[in-house]
């Protein structure tokens, strides 16, 4: 039996939750819920109301009004999320983030890397196996 993943998608574009879900379907080793809010104000109500556990957040580097990463991510650590932040970006070659541990990011990826292997892949590396068990 698979394990169980939660994550929350984060991205002005829902045409990106269209794409991701399909490939979250296409990720054998984990059964994922993929949950999808267009905004920062979305996750955060997200984080502190919908009651669910979640072992993942993948966030678009560049959401309105913010201007990216440096400042939306700083934001779901001060509301107390805890678990891995992954920055999703069509271009993961600017300066700025070679520093993104500075700002609460765990991981980069580009999004013409995001496939059911880089998924599996990022799962295994940051989501914890008894959390993703339910233990």
């Amino acid at each position: 039996m698979a394990a169980h993943v939660n994550i929350l998608l984060v991205d002005d574009d829902p045409a990106e939750n269209v794409i991701l879900s399909a490939l979250m379907r296409k990720v054998t080793s984990y059964a994922i819920t993929l949950h999808y809010v267009e905004t920062v104000d979305g996750a955060l109500d997200f984080i502190r109301s919908s009651g669910v556990a979640l072992d993942m957040i993948l966030m678009d580097n560049r959401l309105q009004p913010q201007a990216d990463f440096r400042e939306t991510v700083p934001e779901l650590r001060r509301a107390g999320y805890i678990g891995p932040v992954g920055v999703i970006s069509s271009s993961i070659s600017d300066a700025y983030f070679q520093k993104i541990e500075d700002y609460g990011v765990d991981f980069r990826i580009d999004k013409a890397e995001l496939d059911p292997t880089a998924i599996e892949f990022l799962l295994r590396e940051y989501v914890r196996r008894e959390a993703s068990a339910g233990l």
